[in-house]
Formats: C-alpha cells, sequence, structure tokens
C-alpha cells in the first residue's frame, strides 16, 4: 500500500466530508425549490424568503395581498409581523444596557418611579420583561373587548388596559407570555433614551439594519403595497373576514409592518454583531427559561427540540402569521410572512413544520 502522509490523510477526509456537506444541502436546496413549486396558493397566502450562508436562494409569493379585488402579493409587500416586533423592543433594550443606561436585574420603578402599580414598581425587573417571567399578562388577549383600535397614538396610551391587572404570578417564578411587559420596555427605552419609542426603533435599528419598510401604521392608514388581513378565527371558519377591527397601532408588543427582505436584514445584522456587540448578542441568544414551546432568550425564541437551534421569532393574531427562523448549525434563514392565520393546522404553520422538518432533522425530540 503506498504510503500516505498524515496531512495528505487530513485533507483527503475534509475534503470528502466538504463534499458530502455540498451535496447534502444541494438536496435539501433542491428539495425546497420543489416544494416551493408546487405549494399552492389555496393553502398559502404570503411571502416566503430563503437563505443560505446569507445569500438568498428563493424568494416567493402566493396569494392575494387584497381578496376582494384580487391583488397578488409581491415579495416586497409589507405585512403585519404581530409578535415579531417584540424583537425590536428586546434590541432596543439591550442597546441601552450596553451603553449602561440600564440594568437588567434593578427593578423597573427605578427608570419608571411614577409609575401606578407599586407591587410591579417595586419587584418586577427588566431581565423578568424580555423572558416573560413578570407576571404580567398579556393584555391583547385578557383585554381584547376593551380594545378601542383608533385610540392608541403613544406607547403611554396601552398602558391604562393593563397597569391595575392583578399579577398572574410572583415575579421571577413562571412564565406567562406578556404584552404587558414589552409595553412597559416601551416606556423604559422611551424614559432612559430620552426618545419616542417609534423614533428610537427607527434610527437605531432599522437604519442601521437596513430595513427602510419597516414602520408602525395608524389603523385606518392607505399605503400601498400593503397586505390586508384575513382571518378564519385560527381555523375555526370556512369564510374569511378582515382582521382590521382586532388590531391597533403598532406598541412595543406588536404590529408593526415589513417586508421579507428587511427582515432577512434585520437577522443578518444581529448575528453579524451589527446592532449589538458579539458579547451583548450572546447574552441576549442564551436560553434563559423555558416557555410553552421552546427556550427564550431576551426577546427571542431559542428553539432547542430539534436537531439544530431554531434562533427567531413568531407572530400569531387575527389574520397574521408570521415566521423568522435561523437555523444554526446549517446556517439557512427562513422568514414566512403571511396574511390569513391558520389554527396551526395548515397555511403558514404548515410551511412552517416543512423548513423545520428539512432543515433541522425531523420531528421535534419530546
Amino acid at each position: 500500500m503506498p504510503f500516505r502522509s498524515k496531512t495528505y490523510i487530513t485533507i483527503t477526509i475534509l475534503f470528502i466530508g466538504i463534499l458530502a456537506f455540498g451535496q447534502s444541502n444541494g438536496n435539501i436546496n433542491a428539495e425546497i425549490t420543489s416544494y416551493l413549486n408546487d405549494l399552492d396558493s389555496k393553502d398559502f397566502s404570503g411571502t416566503i424568503l430563503v437563505a443560505q450562508n446569507d445569500t438568498i436562494i428563493e424568494e416567493r409569493a402566493y396569494g392575494f395581498s387584497n381578496i376582494e379585488y384580487k391583488v397578488p402579493n409581491k415579495i416586497d409587500t409589507k405585512f403585519n409581523l404581530a409578535s415579531i416586533t417584540k424583537l425590536f423592543t428586546a434590541v432596543a433594550t439591550m442597546q441601552l444596557y450596553e451603553q449602561g443606561k440600564l440594568k437588567l436585574k434593578t427593578p423597573v420603578g427605578e427608570y419608571l418611579p411614577d409609575y401606578p402599580n407599586k407591587l410591579v414598581r417595586d419587584s418586577v425587573t427588566v431581565h423578568q420583561l424580555l423572558t416573560h417571567t413578570s407576571g404580567l399578562n398579556n393584555f391583547y388577549v385578557s383585554d381584547e373587548d376593551k380594545i378601542n383600535p383608533s385610540k392608541y397614538k403613544k406607547v403611554s396610551d396601552f398602558v391604562p388596559l393593563f397597569v391595575n391587572d392583578t399579577l398572574l404570578s410572583k415575579p421571577g417564578t413562571k412564565y406567562d407570555y406578556s404584552a404587558s411587559g414589552f409595553v412597559m420596555l416601551g416606556l423604559i427605552i422611551e424614559k432612559v433614551s430620552g426618545e419616542n419609542y417609534y423614533e428610537y426603533v427607527k434610527n437605531h435599528i432599522f437604519k442601521h439594519a437596513k430595513m427602510p419598510n419597516t414602520t408602525e401604521l395608524e389603523v385606518d392608514s392607505i399605503v400601498q403595497n400593503k397586505a390586508s388581513g384575513y382571518t378564519s378565527m385560527f381555523g375555526e371558519n370556512i369564510i374569511l373576514k378582515k382582521n382590521d377591527y382586532y388590531l391597533t397601532k403598532a406598541s412595543p408588543a406588536g404590529f408593526h409592518y415589513s417586508t421579507l427582505s428587511d427582515l432577512f436584514n434585520l437577522s443578518k445584522a444581529l448575528r453579524n454583531y451589527k446592532l449589538l456587540k458579539k458579547e451583548t448578542t450572546e447574552l441576549m441568544f442564551e436560553p434563559k427559561v423555558k416557555g410553552y414551546n421552546t427556550h427564550l432568550g431576551y426577546g427571542i425564541d431559542v428553539d432547542q427540540r430539534y436537531n439544530q437551534t431554531i434562533l427567531g421569532n413568531s407572530g400569531g393574531w387575527y389574520g397574521i402569521h408570521t415566521e423568522l427562523m435561523h437555523f444554526v448549525k446549517d446556517n439557512y434563514t427562513v422568514i414566512i410572512l403571511s396574511n390569513i392565520d391558520d389554527g396551526g393546522k395548515k397555511g403558514a404553520a404548515k410551511v412552517t413544520d416543512f423548513f423545520k422538518e428539512l432543515i433541522a432533522d425531523k420531528q421535534p425530540e419530546e
């Protein structure tokens, strides 16, 4: 047998590994293209972006942005994000932490000394707000019947919806998904930065991440190339209805509008340390608590149920289902924006499951 040096063997093994990796990803990419080619607008309404190694490999649009007039969705159509907005608020909070303007484990009363609820003021920390462990409720759900869609102009306008509500649990003891907590983070951002929340995220996140199409909108705004939302009441009804009644202007907890390209730019900017330093980004991405299905970092899901970690956020509301997913090991990014809710059984939910099962290796671990 001819002599082979250790260097030769090492290089050969490395080459075979790279070749196999390329073939594996090539197969995945082919399956993605085939799936998207076969995806029917009757089964999904919205837009999809797939990138690998921060290079876009697929952008698709399906269905209608306005069903009444049969206006088709386009890859640059603006969609309501629902709770993906929380990621903006979390990044803003971590920027201010990085600058030394706020502390994570200090009661919020240090920043909001006039906040009317003394228990919250003295007991709840920024860490708990970011991890949904403050005990504050989700006012969008618990106070849904009290919400007047046209009433909210400023972040502080949302506070009366929940300020006097009883805490669901003792702060720091239990996970309870909380839109109210993220509105409080918005108030803190305004207080310590000296800027209006909406202007802060525009100036310090959207501009830096190259997100020109991301903004808050009044409920009755007339905007070109914006998708209307249609609700099936989360899969219960066959006949769709407009979702305008269930929306408000964006709060720090939800309802900004954005596009595929803007969210892709956000994902790249965050992962490549353009918005936060490496150390702060890693702190944000570090799993802190277990939620209903997945672990959470600071304002970001850290899904460890599969054979690779998926970082991101999802948004779900009447007439909205959105997903931002980054598959860490294989460096795929998938963004799904839909203007129809699905009850977790079809539509965007089914598309999301396809990508998780294909890229992150089949079914989640029990």
